[in-house]
C-alpha cells in the first residue's frame, strides 16, 4: 500500500546519504560502482561505506524495528539458484555498462543535470515497468493484500512518526557534525590553510563520512521501503491503479529534487569539505553510444524481473547470504563480461 510517510522520510534520507558524500568527500555515491570495486579494488573507505550499511541495523532495531525490511523466503533449489545468480549477471553486465543504476544516475546523476544520466533513466524506467507487466501480468503484490487499490494511502502511529523523524534527525545531524570534528581532531597542527595540507590528512573524516553515508543510504532504503522488491514491483504496475503503489515517486520528490535544488545552490566552485576537488563523472551527453543504451536496458530488464537493484540487494545480502552470494555472485561474474 501507498505509505507517504515512511517513503517521504526515507527519500529524505538517501538524499542526505548522498549529498554528503558528494559535499563532504566530492564523490558520486554510485552502488554499482562501489559493490564492483569492492570486489576488484577494495579500499578502506569503500569497507567503511558498506559497514556503515550494515550498522544501519542497530538503529533502525532500537527506534523502528516494524521498518526493518522482511524479505520473501528463499527457496534454494538448482533452478532458483540459477535465475538468481544469472539475474545478477545481468543487472551486473548492464550497470556496467551504462556506468550506473538508479543512486549513480537517478539519485546522483539527474540532480546534476547529467544528460547521460537523464539517458540512462528514461531507459531503464520504462524498460523495467515493461518486464513487470510481461513478466506478471497479473500486477499481483504481497505488498497490497485485499480489495483496496494498491494506492491507497496507509499511515504509521504518532509513536511511530516520532521515532522515525527522531531516527532521521539525529542520524543526519550526526552524520553532517561528527566527521567535521573528526577532522579538527586529526588536522595537522602546521597550518590552516587545508589545500596545503597532506593529501592524507583528512584521511579519518573522509572514512567517518563514508560510515554515515552507508548508514543513512541504508536507513533511507529501509524505511522508504524501497529495499522491498515487491514494493518497487508494485510501482511498476502502473498504469493498472488497482495494483499501482505510487511511494517511488516520492523518492523522486524527497530524493531528487532536494539534491538538485542543493547542486544549484552550491555548485561545484568550491571544493568539497574533505577533498581537493569533486570528483565527478567527465562524460557528456556526446558520449552516450548503444552500448550505454543497451547496459541501461539490460539493467531495466533485471530491475524489473526481481524490483531489486544493487543498494537493496546488498541490504538483502546481509538478511539472506545465500541469496545473497548467488546474486553478487552473477553481479561481479556479469562485470566481467567483455560486451
Amino acid at each position: 500500500m501507498f505509505t507517504p510517510i515512511e517513503t517521504s522520510i526515507g527519500a529524505f534520507l538517501l538524499h542526505q546519504a548522498t549529498s554528503n558524500q558528494l559535499y563532504q568527500n566530492g564523490d558520486i555515491l554510485g552502488l554499482s560502482g562501489y559493490l564492483r570495486r569492492l570486489f576488484s579494488a577494495p579500499t578502506k573507505e569503500l569497507l567503511a561505506f558498506f559497514t556503515g550499511m550494515v550498522a544501519s541495523y542497530v538503529p533502525l532495531k532500537a527506534l523502528a524495528p516494524q521498518l526493518i525490511t522482511e524479505y520473501p523466503a528463499v527457496q534454494i533449489s538448482p533452478q532458483n539458484a540459477l535465475v538468481t545468480l544469472a539475474i545478477g549477471a545481468l543487472i551486473g553486465c548492464g550497470t556496467k555498462m551504462s556506468n550506473g543504476c538508479t543512486s549513480g544516475h537517478m539519485l546522483c546523476g539527474l540532480p546534476r543535470l547529467s544528460g547521460r544520466s537523464a539517458i540512462a533513466v528514461a531507459t531503464f524506467f520504462p524498460t523495467a515497468v515493461i518486464t513487470h507487466h510481461l513478466a506478471n501480468p497479473s500486477l499481483s503484490s504481497p505488498m497490497c493484500p485485499g480489495s483496496a487499490p494498491c494506492y491507497t494511502p496507509v499511515y504509521p502511529s504518532t509513536e511511530t512518526t516520532a521515532s522515525l523523524l527522531v531516527l532521521a534527525v539525529f542520524s543526519i545531524f550526526a552524520a553532517r557534525t561528527i566527521p567535521k570534528l573528526v577532522a579538527q581532531v586529526t588536522a595537522a597542527p602546521t597550518t590552516k590553510d587545508a589545500k596545503h595540507q597532506p593529501a592524507d590528512t583528512h584521511s579519518a573524516a573522509r572514512l567517518t563520512t563514508q560510515s554515515f553515508s552507508g548508514l543513512l543510504f541504508a536507513l533511507g532504503l529501509h524505511i522508504s521501503q524501497m529495499a522491498h522488491p515487491g514494493k518497487v514491483a508494485a510501482f511498476f504496475s502502473f498504469p493498472d491503479l488497482q495494483h499501482w503503489d505510487p511511494s517511488l515517486a516520492l523518492v523522486i520528490l524527497f530524493g531528487v529534487l532536494p539534491n538538485l535544488i542543493e547542486n544549484q545552490m552550491k555548485g561545484f566552485t568550491s571544493p568539497p569539505s574533505f577533498a581537493h576537488k569533486f570528483s565527478l563523472p567527465t562524460k557528456t551527453l556526446q558520449d552516450v553510444d548503444r552500448r550505454f543504451v543497451v547496459g541501461a536496458a539490460a539493467f531495466g530488464v533485471g530491475w524489473g524481473l526481481t524490483g531489486i537493484c544493487p543498494g537493496p540487494a546488498v541490504l538483502r545480502a546481509f538478511f539472506q547470504p545465500v541469496w545473497g552470494a548467488l546474486w553478487i555472485g552473477g553481479f561481479w561474474l556479469g562485470g566481467k563480461l567483455n560486451i
